[in-house]
């Protein structure tokens, strides 16, 4: 009987150290500097003076990279803004009932939106930036990954900031991966274009990740128990922790609503894809790539066109009996537009003819066009051979200057060679080097620089001289 509880005591042993190896794995409250954290947060939530100007500057870059799809230029305007600072201040404050923090956090989050949306719309309002770019598209409205992203984000945040020492690199990857700006510069663009779907969808982006943020900031402080602000009058700490709890509530409730509303669209948005998918391996031509914008989840319809002969209308109540088969859309409603395109065909029954007719005439002067036809030959071969002994030598230049900075001049020509049976055109190039290269580290060089004009050129040989 002994031995037999030896063995269960071992075990039970180890259960328990796994346990405790993954608490003390997972402990975030070991080592949080609370006073640190709440010290940290407040200073950052003021948008005035120097922050107020930063905020706009990397608004303008932001808005810049939007308008030329530079993902790299948008990144650096997101790392530079202040604008996590108020939000980080909302969750801090509706979890220690900080009353005074969380009215001027409040203030400080309104006066950066409206700051934020008057320098973009200000930019896009020139007529020159007001080109809707993908990078602009991407931003116009939200999806249930975006919450998870503002969600994920602001839980790495708030804990890397309640660490005693400053975790840069985390703080830096949240602010690219949780987007602010480039919803509010996408609604600027809505406002400073007229175009107020924009506006709204972008806008309600922006919120989406806001109010996650703030609100992964509130758990996880009161995760880890952050001391609650008192008050000396009774009366004013139950009226602020009720405001408090109010808040607290109506911004859960609006983020569960919002991540419902948004994993509905989504799940919608994706059995209408698959749908319209499905009747395109049915071999039905349907026109168009962009298939979101054949879907409408709001009004509940999808609508797409189709190019061939008119589709008889018990096909379509076939295709309308087949969307039951998608738990989303059972009461979808399908609008199909179609466009006949008989006389497409018949014009092209008509060019085959016309043109078999005229392969029939010219197969009886056969002599004549085999000539031409060798006399063509020659021709594209010359051309071809033209064409292939042509070198970009500007772009080559400008690479080379990129890649190798040491080369102070270069210069090309073709040289013809012969041993008096045949003639080979020879490529030249020539290379000047700084005087300040080594001859050692040129010698590498040029069998780099040899190298890469071969690939780059396509050529088996060429010549690589020094001035």
């Amino acid at each position: 009987m002994e031995e037999n509880i030896e063995p269960q005591k071992q075990a039970k042993s180890i259960i328990n150290d796994i346990k405790s190896f993954f608490k003390d794995l997972l402990n975030i409250e070991r080592d949080t500097d609370k006073s640190g954290t709440v010290e940290e947060i407040k200073s950052n939530i003021s948008m005035q003076g120097h922050n107020a100007w930063i905020l706009i500057f990397s608004i303008v870059i932001a808005s810049i990279g939007l308008n030329v799809s530079s993902t790299a230029v948008v990144i650096g305007a997101m790392l530079i803004s202040p604008l996590m600072g108020p939000i980080l201040g909302v969750g801090l404050s509706i979890a220690t009932n900080d009353i005074d923090t969380l009215r001027k956090s409040l203030v400080n989050l309104g006066f950066m939106v409206l700051l934020s949306l008057l320098t973009s719309t200000l930019f896009f309002s020139i007529s020159l930036f007001n080109e809707a770019t993908p990078e602009i598209l991407a931003r116009t409205a939200p999806d249930v990954r975006d919450v998870l992203i503002a969600f994920a984000g602001g839980l790495a945040l708030i804990i890397a900031i309640s660490r005693p020492s400053p975790q840069t690199n985390t703080v830096a990857g949240v602010a690219i991966a949780t987007a602010l700006m480039p919803p509010l510069c996408t609604a600027g663009f809505g406002l400073g274009t007229g175009n107020f779907d924009y506006f709204f969808g972008a806008m309600f982006l922006f919120t989406i990740n806001t109010i996650f943020i703030a609100l992964s900031t509130f758990l996880v402080v009161k995760y880890l128990k952050f001391p609650i602000v008192k008050y000396l009058d009774s009366k004013r700490k139950k009226a602020i922790s009720r405001i408090a709890m109010i808040v607290a509530t109506v911004i859960l409730g609006f983020s569960i609503y919002s991540f419902y509303t948004l994993f509905q669209e989504n799940t919608y948005n994706k059995e209408a894809r698959a749908f319209i998918q499905e009747l395109r391996d049915e071999g039905v031509s349907i026109i168009g790539d962009d298939d979101s914008r054949n879907i409408n989840y709001k009004e509940d319809y999808i609508t797409f066109y189709i190019l061939g002969n008119a589709i008889p209308n018990n096909q379509i109540a076939a295709w309308e009996k087949d969307l039951k088969k998608y738990s989303k859309l059972q009461n979808t409603k399908l609008n199909v537009k179609q466009e006949d395109d008989t006389k497409i065909q018949e014009q092209v029954k008509n060019l085959t003819d016309l043109y078999a007719q005229n392969q029939k005439i010219i197969s009886s002067r056969d002599e004549s066009i085999e000539a031409k036809n060798a006399r063509i030959n020659e021709l594209e071969k010359q051309i071809q051979k033209y064409v292939l002994d042509q070198i970009p030598f500007a772009q080559i230049c400008e690479e080379v200057k990129i890649n190798y900075s040491g080369v102070e001049k270069i210069s090309f020509a073709q040289q013809l060679n012969s041993d008096f049976n045949k003639i080979d055109t020879l490529k030249v190039f020539n290379v000047k080097w700084f005087d300040s290269i080594p001859n050692k580290t040129i010698s590498t060089e040029e069998i780099k620089l040899e190298k890469w004009l071969k690939s780059r050129l396509i050529l088996d040989t060429l010549v690589l001289k020094k001035y």
